[in-house]
């Protein structure tokens, strides 16, 4: 069953505000995130913890963006009691970026938050995240549906992508593929810029940053192998979900986000104001994913996974 808030909804009031919310409703000390690597074959995956306890929301970032685009949300679900962790996927961020096409796929994607999981030594998480990182926690969900609590998924990438996706897409692999001389001035010229302090922009440069052939692999691979779930395993996940989407550009179609709603059996549809709300103006959505939060976890928290002996 699926139900549909509007802008203008008055947001639900925050059950469990945690000890990390200072008297203003502003992070407070102890919400600052730790980094760590793991490793994933021979390659090395970066990711940052935020929080502690035993409700694990992983949040996943958009196509060539990292970490920083969403560092301002863990902070503030860390405070509302939850860890919060924050992958790089390969070819993004502080992980590796190897130029082979065939290790961009999505579904191996959604490998690599499975083994992040396994590095976490939980049962059971709350996966999520924005556009690419949305697809990708669905991907993982029908891999591992055992292991995945609930779901938040902000602007996926669906069947009324395609033609906009492909009008994109197609000119912009050409592109680092040969014009590389002149994508690698701007590379340059990116790398030199210090950080802002404002993650969601800090992390548009870092992908100006990053070097064409490195853009080139990611952009090549997620392309050769599935880009999100049949139907009918949508229509299979038992996990709730709460799906946010935009009506503003073709590639993050509102229309997906709905027909997303309706297919997944328990979920529930909120149209965002714009497609950056979450990073400009996040009070309302924070306060809609910490309820749901708290929701998810209100049968308690999973056990620990322990090693065998």
């Amino acid at each position: 069953m699926t139900s549909l808030i509007l802008p203008g909804g008055r947001a639900p009031a925050r059950r469990n505000p945690g000890a990390g919310v200072t008297a203003e409703g502003r992070p407070g000390p102890g919400t600052e995130g730790t980094p760590h690597t793991l490793a994933y074959g021979r390659y090395r995956l970066s990711y940052e913890v935020y929080g502690s306890g035993g409700r694990v929301l992983v949040w996943l970032h958009g196509l060539l963006l990292d970490a920083n685009l969403s560092r301002g949300l863990a902070r503030r679900l860390a405070a509302r009691g939850n860890r919060v962790v924050l992958l790089d996927l390969l070819g993004h961020g502080r992980s590796d970026k190897p130029r082979h096409a065939g290790l961009h796929r999505m579904d191996l994607y959604a490998e690599q938050v499975l083994c992040l999981l396994d590095e976490l030594g939980v049962d059971q998480v709350v996966l999520g995240g924005v556009s690419l990182g949305t697809n990708v926690s669905l991907l993982a969900t029908v891999r591992a549906p055992g292991r995945v609590r609930g779901l938040v998924l902000e602007m996926p990438v669906l069947e009324s992508a395609v033609p906009a996706a492909a009008l994109v897409f197609a000119p912009l692999l050409v592109e680092v593929h040969y014009a590389r001389a002149v994508l690698r001035l701007v590379s340059r010229a990116a790398s030199r810029l210090p950080p802002t302090g404002l993650g969601p922009l800090d992390s548009f440069v870092s992908a100006a940053a990053s070097d064409p052939g490195e853009i080139a692999a990611v952009l090549h691979g997620v392309l050769l192998g599935p880009i999100a779930p049949t139907i009918d395993q949508r229509r299979a996940i038992t996990a709730p979900a709460l799906v946010l989407g935009h009506g503003i550009d073709l590639i993050h179609s509102f229309a997906d986000a709905r027909r997303l709603a309706r297919q997944l059996p328990d979920a529930r549809l909120i149209r965002t104001r714009t497609f950056a709300e979450l990073w400009v103006r996040p009070a309302r959505l924070t306060a809609e994913i910490s309820q749901f939060l708290d929701l998810v976890w209100a049968g308690g928290e999973p056990r620990v996974r322990l090693e065998a002996s």
